[in-house]
């Protein structure tokens, strides 16, 4: 015989709504910020691409412009650009805290784009 009621509540409900909520609050922290980096490292890529005239150190400011926009901490010390003969070698690491109740993250990033540099 079944004595359950409408209504009564499983524990086993309780369980896997926690582990929804956990799984959308990791979601809710970590998707923006692998946007941004994303973005970032496209943008890399794309001023690696159409850098034939452009001097590395204009590079440069440009890509810590385009941090600053996305909101990224990357600065002069963490962000590499060398123009080596017909290459250029952009290199960017750094780290982002996600912050949960009771623990915090550090996901660190290590981006890195050697393109041919083509004269025209």
């Amino acid at each position: 015989m079944n004595r359950r009621q409408g209504g009564d509540f499983r524990l086993s409900s309780l369980f896997w709504l926690l582990v929804f909520a956990l799984v959308v609050l990791i979601c809710w922290k970590a998707i923006p910020v692998k946007i941004r980096t994303a973005e970032f490292l496209d943008y890399m890529e794309d001023q690696a691409k159409f850098a034939s005239g452009t001097p590395a150190e204009a590079l440069k400011k440009e890509l810590l412009r385009k941090a600053k926009e996305l909101e990224l901490p990357v600065t002069e010390k963490n962000l590499l650009v060398v123009r080596e003969g017909e290459t250029i070698r952009m290199e960017c690491s750094f780290s982002m805290p996600l912050e949960f109740p009771f623990y915090t993250y550090t996901w660190k990033f290590k981006e890195k784009v050697v393109r041919p540099v083509f004269n025209v």
